[in-house]
């Protein structure tokens, strides 16, 4: 028997350039379906829940719903909050269904990654566990591309796309000295590679590398680094070097940021500074003309370099989404399945939420070159349909108008915290 009832989104995470396609997408599909009657979003992901503290998504004008598509970052607002195990905070549990049941939720969608797919997996397991009827589904989202379950991610593409013109438009301003330059950028990936993998694409556009990719999936040694610096230097003028945030030595260290005492609420170090590391190796060691670019942040908000093509999969994820818990899913999370590369077609696809949660797909390494400094370019037919074609983004002269739906929204209530 199909559920009817009202449900509840939610967005955790980092944010990327596409969630909120997602989320259109889920409130979109839940809009036209006659089991689903009123669309709340959660503030603050499961926080949100847990304090009561909704958005009634079917008061805000669909013009609004239609510019928050277009909003870079999560328009619901996120949040890095790990539910503990039941046997060892069950009043949050308690909490979390009694809003439910109060609020008559039979459907809930969380959009995020390895982390917020925990919060899935474990909601799930307690709905089922005292009889509640519930339909829970997780939704991808992560530029890391690290997720199991799918080929890709929705936020990857835009992320991998907007290092990828970055790193090409840097490399055009150092080239434009007479002088020898080292350009070293730094971008995210704490235990995968992926987006460092990807500006392997730049190859296919220019002449200038990367002349060097370093990934968390191969051991980093100091040693070869220098030596593979020194040989490139004696042979070309302008050297460029991508390395991902989370590269270790051969002892499992972390390059950067081993030293710090910052962690999320997930326990996850935080990184930061790899690029530095190597620039004061190579200043040591060959040479003063080094530049290091962190792109930061700027790698999954920009919306004005997102890809069409992961705009449009973050949206279908959403729909289908709903579509998989009408039908009686739960416990699962939606993925993007890849049926073909020439021409690109993909479906959606489901696979159990406790074969995703805390598991992290690494970078295959047989992508990676026998000197652990490169990528292999077989690979690069696997990135190159993720960062095709742009996304028109509402704007006033020029200058990017994107919409916050706190502002254009009232709460829907807010009751007691519980946390």
């Amino acid at each position: 028997m199909r559920l009817k009832g009202n449900c509840i989104i939610g967005q955790s995470g980092g944010p990327t350039a596409v969630i909120n396609a997602s989320l259109y997408g889920i409130i979109n599909e839940a809009t036209k379906n006659s089991n689903i009657h009123k669309i709340y979003g959660a503030r603050n992901g499961i926080l949100g829940v847990l304090k009561e503290d909704f958005i009634d998504m079917t008061q805000i004008g669909s013009h609004i719903i239609e510019k928050m598509r277009l909003t870079p970052a999560s328009a619901l607002g996120t949040c890095r909050f790990k539910l503990k195990d039941e046997r060892d905070n069950k009043q949050q549990y308690e909490r979390i269904f009694e809003v439910f049941s109060a609020n008559n939720v039979r459907y809930f969608f969380y959009i995020g990654g390895n982390d917020s797919m925990d919060t899935v997996n474990k909601i799930d397991r307690y709905a089922k566990k005292i009889g509640y009827p519930l339909s829970i589904i997780g939704v991808p989202k992560t530029i890391d591309n690290d997720l199991a379950g799918t080929d890709h991610c929705p936020g990857f593409g835009s992320a991998a796309k907007y290092i990828i013109t970055s790193i090409i438009e840097a490399m055009y301003d150092c080239k434009s000295y007479a002088e020898d330059t080292i350009l070293i950028v730094e971008v995210m990936g704490r235990d995968a590679g992926w987006l460092a993998a990807a500006s392997g694409l730049i190859k296919d556009y220019e002449d200038f590398g990367p002349d060097l990719i370093y990934l968390p999936e191969a051991a980093f040694s100091y040693e070869k680094f220098i030596n593979d610096v020194k040989d490139l230097c004696s042979k070309k003028k302008d050297i460029l070097i991508v390395v991902a945030e989370g590269i270790k030595d051969s002892t499992g260290k972390y390059i950067a940021s081993e030293d710090t005492s910052d962690f999320d609420g997930f326990k996850h170090k935080a990184l930061g500074g790899a690029g530095q590391v190597l620039k004061s190796v190579l200043e040591n060691e060959v040479t003063k003309r080094i530049k290091v670019i962190n792109l930061g942040l700027l790698q999954r908000c920009s919306m004005h370099m997102a890809s069409l093509v992961d705009f449009n999969e973050a949206q279908l994820v959403g729909e289908a989404a709903v579509k998989y818990a009408v039908k009686g899913e739960s416990g699962k999370m939606v993925g993007i399945k890849r049926l073909s590369n020439s021409p690109y077609s993909v479906e959606p696809c489901i696979t159990p939420v406790d074969k995703v949660a805390n598991h992290i797909k690494r970078l295959p390494t047989q992508w990676i070159n026998e000197s652990k400094n490169n990528i292999k370019d077989d690979c690069l037919k696997y990135f190159r349909p993720l960062v095709q074609g742009y996304v028109p983004y509402p704007n006033v002269y020029g200058i990017p108008q994107y919409t916050d739906i706190t502002n254009e929204s009232q709460n829907y209530n807010k009751k007691k915290e519980v946390i």
